[in-house]
C-alpha cells in the first residue's frame, strides 16, 4: 500500500502568491496634492504596526500609525483627513478578502507559479 501524498508548502512561494493577489506587500496612494505616500499592506504589515493601527483611539491616532510620523506630517500639512485613511483601509481589507478565493489567493495566469516546468 502506498502512503498518501502529503502537501508540502514553500513558505517563499505562499508568501508570493498573496502577494500577487493583492497587489504587493506595500500600497502606495495619491494623497493630497499628488504626494505618493507608501505604506505596508496590512496582509504582510509587522506586528507592531498592526498592533498600533488597532490600538488608535481616534482616526487620526490610526493615520499616523499607518503612516509613521514623517509620512503623517506631510499628508497633514498637505491638508489630509484622516478620515481618508480609515476608510483605506477598510478598502485594502475588502479588496485583500475579494483577491482570495476561499481563503487562498487565486493564480493569474501570468503568474511565475503557473507557468513553472512541473
Amino acid at each position: 500500500m502506498s502512503k498518501p501524498n502529503k502537501k508540502r508548502y514553500r513558505l517563499s512561494e505562499v508568501r508570493a502568491q498573496y502577494a500577487e493577489a493583492v497587489g504587493g506587500e506595500n500600497v502606495e496612494f495619491e494623497g493630497p496634492g499628488g504626494e505618493i505616500y507608501t505604506m505596508p499592506h496590512p496582509l504582510f504589515a509587522p506586528k507592531e504596526w498592526k498592533e498600533a493601527v488597532d490600538e488608535a483611539d481616534d482616526d487620526e491616532g490610526q493615520a499616523r500609525a499607518m503612516l509613521g510620523e514623517e509620512q503623517w506630517a506631510k499628508f497633514d500639512a498637505a491638508g489630509g483627513d484622516p478620515t481618508d485613511l480609515s476608510l483605506l483601509n477598510m478598502a485594502l481589507r475588502e479588496d485583500m478578502q475579494g483577491s482570495l478565493k476561499n481563503g487562498r489567493p487565486t493564480r493569474s495566469s501570468t503568474s511565475s507559479a503557473s507557468t513553472r516546468k512541473r
